[in-house]
């Protein structure tokens, strides 16, 4: 026995040792566990049968999201299938986003309402946001601040867009302007800035009027980034095309957005 190999003070001091060292190896896998741990959970909702240039940046959107889930230790896991918008389903996750879609049923949209009225936090994109009288959802209407789709320029068009708020963590390091790539701008009536709980991040540089050639926004406050401080979500109107990814700045606006939605 190891025990008849030491006497006294000898058989304490191994013990001693043997128990340090498993203590040392306990605390080394531990801070290993926690620091695999991810910060939040992320679930991107998407669908492929919507206007191609809408799938497409679905598509540059993943790719962009799941680079920036393993920079930044969050989880990012999409999926086609909308009716996952339940509550069990939906349990394990911090911060939704929809990318060029929104749901259809009375049961995703309740589920939805639920979610967000009880701390869950949303990122929507372009086509997202939209609503009208085709979409039958008063309270989403509300939702974003009351604002209504009024119009939209055509063709995607690059635009210069102001950083209203440089006090959120959303524009955190963003400079004053900058020339975001092209995207389809929509136009909300009335402007969602007129809503006391909307906070506008971003807008069009009225300087890029009249926007577009087909389909063409004269005037108007046309918002681009806002939240509604009721809840904890953001709304971007960029996501039409090829190009939304393409541009620095707008890309940290994006990993700034997903980042604060999923801080405690």
């Amino acid at each position: 026995m190891v025990a008849e190999k030491f006497c006294g003070g000898q058989i304490v001091n191994e013990v001693t040792r043997c128990l340090f060292v498993a203590g040392l190896l306990l605390s080394v896998w531990s801070a290993t566990a926690v620091a695999n741990d991810p910060a939040f959970k992320v679930l991107a909702f998407y669908s492929t049968t919507v206007e191609p240039d809408h799938v497409h940046v679905a598509n540059d959107a993943l790719v962009f999201f799941k680079d920036l889930a393993a920079k930044n230790n969050f989880a990012f896991e999409s999926t086609t299938d909308w009716d996952k918008l339940n509550d069990r389903d939906l349990k394990p996750y911090q911060v939704i986003i929809w990318l060029n879609d929104f749901p259809h049923t009375p049961e995703q949209r309740t589920t939805f309402q639920n979610y967000v009225e009880h701390g869950g936090a949303w990122l929507g994109t372009h086509v997202a946001g939209y609503n009208d009288e085709s979409t039958k959802w008063p309270w989403f209407v509300d939702f974003p601040g009351g604002a209504v789709f009024c119009s939209n320029n055509w063709p995607p068009l690059p635009a210069k867009l102001i950083v209203d708020d440089h006090t959120s963590p959303v524009t955190k390091g963003l400079p004053a302007t900058y020339d975001a790539p092209a995207n389809e701008w929509y136009l909300w009536k009335p402007s969602p800035r007129l809503n006391k709980n909307v906070r506008v991040l971003v807008t069009l540089d009225p300087s890029n009027y009249p926007l577009g050639v087909k389909d063409v926004i004269k005037e108007g406050d046309l918002p681009v980034v806002w939240t509604n401080t009721k809840y904890k979500i953001i709304y971007m109107n960029m996501g039409h095309g090829d190009k939304i990814f393409s541009d620095a700045t707008q890309n940290k606006l994006f990993a700034n957005a997903i980042v604060w939605l999923g801080s405690k």
